[in-house]
């Protein structure tokens, strides 16, 4: 008989070379580099590429690939109108229906062999930030800005975002929290785009199914809620008693505890950090402060630490980032993670096909006419 297993909890999926995690010892590496290393040395541009190829770019390949990532900004004019047409869209649904939309404008749109895959693969992590940027300007009745090629992907993110170029501690804490979010193994949305892609449909397909995964509650969405909590507590004290009665009351902490991991999430040690800078230079310190005192008390009432969720939210809304933006920020940059991925089932691809446990009424049940039911 075979041994089910709820959720399909350590549960060995697929081969891959992409990331490796390590729940017990805190250890989360992309191609082989520890994500520390990455975040106190690298670009986001960089970690797409070592996702994408399994290296880092030369200096020339750097170049290469930011040049390439500007020129593929640019969204379709039919995107543009529909982006306009739904000004109260809920951010992650526009943004699943303006990717999928990107596909039947797609230059190779009828091409799915593997190298026209990696284009499609570039203009996605392009267009998915052009996608947010644009949305936010035109339902905020503003104009449009393209971006500046002089600037990376994360200062032009926030710069065509907010309209104004971003300071170089600002530039930096988001092209780590970028590259934080780049990835994380077989998580729910990544693990959707492989089921997607081992169907050999188009890679469009593929993360528009992974947005609607990651649109999920239980996957996406938690440092909104935590960033809510923030705002709500407005002082450390006030947010420790509201923290105490959601405990007594049984209810969940948004941004604590890890399917993964058993010891802190080595993703939230960098936003820590990046929380308390950026906090000090916007005027926000009281939301790291208050971030702290919750984290301190969660800990010590349920042994849990925070996950990569809990001190986003605070360096997420310090960048100038609208609340209901966050989880479409986190689809642009793990954007690089799944084409990362669906690239990698195109290239070693079994149609994923998992049998269930069956559980209802035994076989063979007679049959009953339709006059006869009661």
């Amino acid at each position: 008989m075979a041994v089910t297993a709820a959720g399909l909890e350590g549960v060995i999926a697929a081969d891959s070379q992409i990331c490796y995690i390590d729940g017990q010892r805190g250890i989360l590496a992309y191609r082989g580099y520890d994500i520390h290393t990455l975040a106190q040395n690298a670009v986001f541009e960089e970690v797409v590429y070592l996702l994408w190829t399994g290296r880092l770019p030369t200096e020339d390949e750097f170049k290469t690939l930011h040049k390439a990532l500007m020129d593929e900004r640019g969204l379709p004019p039919p995107v543009v109108d529909f982006l306009r047409s739904v000004p109260s869209g809920k951010p992650m649904e526009v943004l699943r229906t303006a990717v999928s939309m990107l596909s039947m404008y797609d230059p190779q749109a009828k091409d799915n062999g593997l190298e026209a895959s990696r284009a499609k693969a570039l203009r996605l992590v392009a267009q998915a930030s052009s996608i947010v940027t644009t949305f936010d300007r035109l339902r905020k009745g503003l104009n449009i800005i393209h971006g500046d090629p002089a600037l990376g992907f994360a200062a032009n993110f926030l710069y065509c975002l907010t309209g104004r170029r971003p300071d170089s501690v600002s530039e930096r804490a988001f092209d780590v929290e970028l590259m934080l979010h780049a990835d994380h193994e077989l998580n729910a949305s990544t693990f959707a785009a492989r089921v997607i892609a081992a169907t050999l449909s188009d890679i469009h397909s593929a993360v528009t199914g992974a947005i609607g995964a990651l649109k999920g509650p239980l996957h996406g969405g938690a440092n909104e809620d935590v960033l809510r909590i923030l705002l709500e507590a407005g002082q450390p004290a006030r947010a420790v008693e509201m923290v105490r009665a959601m405990l007594a009351a049984k209810q969940k902490i948004p941004g604590f505890g890890h399917r993964v991991y058993r010891v802190e999430d080595p993703r939230a040690i960098h936003l820590r950090r990046l929380s308390e800078e950026l906090g000090r230079r916007t005027g926000h310190i009281v939301l790291h402060e208050t971030s702290r005192a919750i984290e301190q008390e969660v800990r010590q009432s349920k042994n849990l630490n925070p996950n990569v969720d809990f001190y986003s939210a605070s360096t997420s809304y310090s960048l100038g980032i609208p609340i209901d933006l966050f989880t479409p920020v986190f689809a642009v940059s793990r954007m690089a993670g799944w084409t990362a991925h669906v690239l990698e089932q195109y290239e070693h691809n079994r149609l994923i096909r998992p049998r269930a446990e069956y559980t209802g009424p035994a076989p063979g049940q007679p049959w009953v006419p339709r006059s006869e039911r009661k």
